[in-house]
């Protein structure tokens, strides 16, 4: 019963001591080295391989390393071997630290005072309370509330959009096609924590940054399909949105000379909002494994008609 592992490899040495001290009786290894192909059980990957059933015939579960599976092709993974996605702590602590940092530069006007430093200009900024400031956050899957907490305790008025019903204590929540421009309506920063689907691709564009507040601030840590580029330079340059962090793009990275490496009202950093530690993802794989062997629920179970 082999766990093979796929993706960045200075974490895999990571995993592999963890999982010597966790679970010495599971052999593990480090792609490129699969050992005996009809030995591996279990795959932890960014981008699995291709044929992944031949070349691994007794294949009996996936995982993605990341909180997402829009990088996979789910169409090589047959529908009999369970897909999960990272439900692992470390992703949602480090996903509530980035959005928080983003929600509270766009709030205390931090684009401003760094295009302010380069022009040596020392120029005061009202302040706005932020309990005059709706943040507003597509999707309240995992990360989204845990997102959500953490905004709380600023006392920012907190709206939440989802594509199915949520309840979420101290957030207003809004769900479906029929409820997002209303939800639009109020969000003076919106968050984008979208899984990318076939419905979710392209949403950020020039109709629902006309349906923000003017001036309203944009955070993308979803895909960098969900941003419809053109649209967001349109947006800032006139003004409908006042600033953008962004944390993912498409492509990733940039090429040199694209627009959002040198606009200033674009905070940029390179796909680095939230990463699985680890430490305690390995701990996720053992108890997924560990149910799975009993036939019992799967946490972080890929539904694929949805995507995520």
């Amino acid at each position: 019963m082999t766990v093979l592992y796929k993706a960045n490899m200075v974490r895999g040495a990571e995993w592999a001591r963890f999982f010597a001290e966790r679970a010495p009786d599971v052999p593990f290894r480090l792609w490129p080295d699969i050992g005996d192909p009809a030995a591996v059980r279990y795959l932890v990957a960014w981008v699995p391989p291709d044929d992944i059933v031949t070349t691994f015939p007794n294949l009996e579960l996936v995982f993605s390393v990341g909180a997402g599976v829009d990088q996979f092709d789910t169409t090589k993974v047959p529908a009999h071997i369970p897909l999960v996605r990272m439900l692992e702590p470390g992703i949602a602590e480090t996903m509530v630290e980035y959005v928080t940092m983003a929600v509270l530069a766009l709030h205390r006007d931090l684009l401003d005072f760094i295009g302010q430093q380069r022009q040596q200009v020392w120029r005061e900024i009202r302040i706005t309370p932020a309990r005059r400031r709706h943040v507003g956050v597509m999707g309240l899957g995992q990360l989204g509330q845990a997102v959500l907490e953490r905004l709380k305790t600023f006392g920012f008025p907190l709206l939440g959009w989802n594509r199915s019903p949520r309840e979420i204590e101290g957030v207003t929540c809004y769900a479906g096609a029929d409820a997002l421009p209303e939800f639009l309506a109020q969000a003076d920063i919106l968050v984008c924590l979208l899984p990318l689907t076939d419905h979710t691709r392209g949403i950020l564009d020039a109709e629902l940054f006309a349906r923000l507040p003017r001036g309203a601030g944009l955070v993308n840590v979803g895909r960098g399909p969900h941003l419809v580029e053109a649209d967001l330079l349109a947006a800032l340059d006139s003004g409908a949105l006042s600033g953008a962090v962004l944390d993912v793009t498409d492509p990733e990275p940039l090429p040199a000379g694209h627009p959002f490496w040198s606009h200033p009202r674009i905070l940029l950093t390179p796909h680095n909002a939230s990463m699985t530690t680890p430490d305690t993802a390995v701990d996720f794989v053992l108890d997924v494994i560990a149910r799975h062997r009993r036939g019992e629920e799967l946490p972080g179970l890929v539904d694929r008609r949805r995507g995520y």
